[in-house]
């Protein structure tokens, strides 16, 4: 086993109305509950078993395996967002929780460091058989997360000592070596994570694996072929038909090597998870044609195929994307976690090259579908986000049966609560970023934060009311000699925005993709004003995006908004915003009590009436629709289903 070198890390805390409420949420309800559904504990949904699958796969439990092939995953991602809430502050409740479950983790533990609890329990002949559907590398990938945060937080090495030893019995297993087997995940995930663990640990061999893992996919003769065969063409899911993914390599990016790709495809988590993992390798190895491929793939995504919420994969077949300017809305699939895997992309992308952009892309899914996925009890989820829900035709047609109208307590796959927890706990390590002689200010989140640059360690304090104001100011608490550059993002949906540093205005001439670079020798007390106008504005589709011809999005500052039935009644599809129209900004408070604290907007629109006899279903020659005014109210999108069942609406019409 390798020593572990812990690397230089930034000190950023989160002081943040937004935010901080979500943190707390997380803290005080998200894990708690999730802790019990782990442990089967919550009433009326399906059992998850996952903790019981750990007491029997190390001997102290009778009975079968119960759930996914990938059900450990969702425990070491539980433990990945404890881990992020004791590194913001101890808990010894809860820590003692995570030790629990990581001193279990640690008794499955094979003898050769092999960990599962499916092919422990279930199939103990057949582990490595079936990379292309059964998720060993994948749970291996969450696991390797969980151990390298819980470390950082606690300083414990129990489950940094398991991830090391299955690593090393990973790699014994696999390469392009005689005597390996020529395998790569049929889910992605292990990749982002070895590059993880080679951040804490400069092991090569990390590095080297993951670089492994990057260049056989795709590699010829298919290697999911050989293993089809090779067990007797026995397949494990048979959703979409006999050994479906062993035959549609492009669901799981394996129809080309990497090098080759040049479009988003296949399961929407699967692609984003990859591309982080490739991107964070292309640059801490210097490997420009890989970085390429990441922004090649990238521009496909994100021009010609993610919805306006920052969702992305649009088809349930598979849960992934479909082709360009296909984006339908009510069908719409843009799985939670396809969102979180968006912004793991986005900040590897922004790592490597600096361009706001990438940022602009990550706080879009973040505020936006991210946040949609999980109710704002905290015990109650999506894990599919449509754009557009009419719950009568959801219970009727079986296109939708996708589609939830209501948020549930919890799932049989569950992979989209944990992700979500353990996003919102580490949103510190995605604020700033700093190199030798610049931070850049990625997303605007008060709070303070310590950060080494170059030979300066340079105390921030950040505040302002974001996302529902624009007023952001940035005071140099301690510059320590700091004569660098503070680059700040200038969002792409703010048309106007205004810098000042110590009341003296700032040109907007040094901009450098996205950014804002302001140098100087900077003092203790300097203050940065940045006014970013929060003006309500309409957002238009590509003319080939045929699910949003004739209609607009309403967007103010990063956060989309929607109709919704319980504001605006039903119908939602008849109600229509004149290009006239000028919006209102209220507190929430003012409509429902449960959307206090966060914006609400207001129009004057109309309902347009059919002037057919209600007992006909068309009419020759009926003329104009007759038009209702109607007060149209609009909420952020991530609100909705939080009152009920009811009709949503992102695309509105207009004249």
């Amino acid at each position: 086993m390798n020593d572990t070198t812990q690397s230089v890390t930034h000190h950023v805390s989160i002081d943040d109305t937004f935010w901080s409420a979500y943190r707390r949420l997380v803290r005080n309800v998200v894990v708690p509950y999730q802790w019990e559904a782990l442990n089967d504990r919550i009433a009326d949904t399906e059992p998850s078993g996952a903790m019981r699958n750990l007491r029997i796969a190390a001997g102290e439990s009778e009975g079968a395996f119960r759930g996914m092939v990938f059900q450990d995953s969702d425990i070491t991602k539980w433990i990945e967002a404890v881990a992020y809430l004791l590194a913001e502050q101890r808990d010894p409740e809860l820590e003692q929780l995570a030790d629990e479950a990581i001193d279990l983790i640690a008794r499955v533990q094979q003898t050769d460091g092999y960990v599962n609890t499916y092919f422990t329990i279930k199939a103990p002949a057949q582990r490595w058989t079936n990379l292309a559907e059964c998720h060993e590398l994948y749970c291996a990938g969450h696991l390797i997360e969980a151990a390298v945060a819980y470390w950082q937080a606690t300083g414990k090495r129990v489950l940094l000592d398991v991830a090391e030893r299955f690593v090393a019995h990973i790699d014994n297993m696999f390469g392009a070596e005689e005597g390996k087997l020529k395998g790569y995940p049929g889910h992605p995930e292990i990749e982002l994570a070895l590059m993880r663990l080679h951040e804490v640990s400069s092991n090569p061999r990390h590095l080297a694996l993951a670089r492994y893992f990057v260049e056989q996919r795709g590699a010829r003769p298919h290697y999911y072929d050989i293993e089809y065969e090779k067990r007797g063409r026995v397949s494990h899911w048979d959703v979409h038909g006999r050994a479906w993914i062993t035959w549609h390599k492009a669901y799981s990016q394996a129809h080309k090597p990497v090098a080759q790709q040049d479009v988003a495809v296949g399961h929407a988590v699967r692609l984003v998870y990859l591309y982080a993992g490739v991107a964070h390798l292309a640059r801490v190895s210097g490997d420009a044609a890989k970085l390429e491929v990441c922004k090649t793939v990238w521009r496909n995504m994100v021009t010609r195929q993610m919805y306006v919420t920052g969702g992305i994969g649009a088809q349930v077949w598979g849960e992934s994307f479909t082709c360009d300017y296909e984006l339908p809305n009510d069908t719409g699939y843009t799985e939670t976690c396809a969102s979180v895997g968006l912004v793991f992309f986005a900040r590897r992308m922004l790592e490597a090259h600096r361009e706001a952009a990438y940022a602009d892309v990550l706080e879009r899914a973040l505020y936006n579908t991210v946040l949609a996925g999980m109710g704002l009890d905290g015990q109650s989820f999506f894990y599919v986000n449509p754009l557009e829900t009419h719950p009568a035709s959801i219970r009727h047609n079986h296109k939708y049966e996708h589609v939830k109208p209501v948020r549930q307590r919890w799932f049989g796959c569950a992979c989209c609560p944990p992700n979500v927890a353990r996003l919102i706990a580490s949103l510190d390590q995605y604020v700033y970023l700093v190199d030798d002689s610049t931070v850049y200010v990625n997303l605007y989140v008060a709070g303070s934060a310590r950060l080494d640059i170059g030979t300066s360690r340079v105390t921030l304090r950040q505040s302002g009311n974001y996302p529902w104001q624009g007023d952001v100011r940035l005071v140099v608490e301690q510059a320590n000699g700091f004569s660098g550059s503070v680059a700040l993002r200038l969002p792409d949906w703010c048309a106007a925005p205004v810098v000042r540093v110590n009341d003296d205005m700032v040109t907007l001439s040094t901009m450098n993709h996205g950014f804002l670079h302001i140098q100087r020798a900077w003092r203790d007390g300097d203050a940065i004003d940045l006014e970013l106008p929060m003006t309500v504005r309409r957002l238009t589709s590509h003319s080939k995006l045929r699910h949003a011809a004739g209609k607009v999005a309403v967007q103010r500052g990063p956060i989309v908004f929607c109709l919704e039935e319980a504001d605006n009644g039903a119908d939602l599809h008849n109600l229509h915003l004149p290009g006239d129209a000028t919006f209102e900004v209220f507190d929430g408070a003012s409509i429902d009590t449960t959307l206090a604290g966060r914006v609400v907007l207001q129009a004057d629109g109309y309902c347009s009436s059919s002037s057919a006899a209600d007992d006909e279903l068309y009419a020759f020659d009926a003329g104009m629709r007759e038009r209702v005014p109607h007060r149209l109210t609009f909420i952020p999108y991530f609100c909705w289903a939080n009152r009920g069942e009811g009709e949503l609406r992102v695309w509105v019409n207009v004249d």
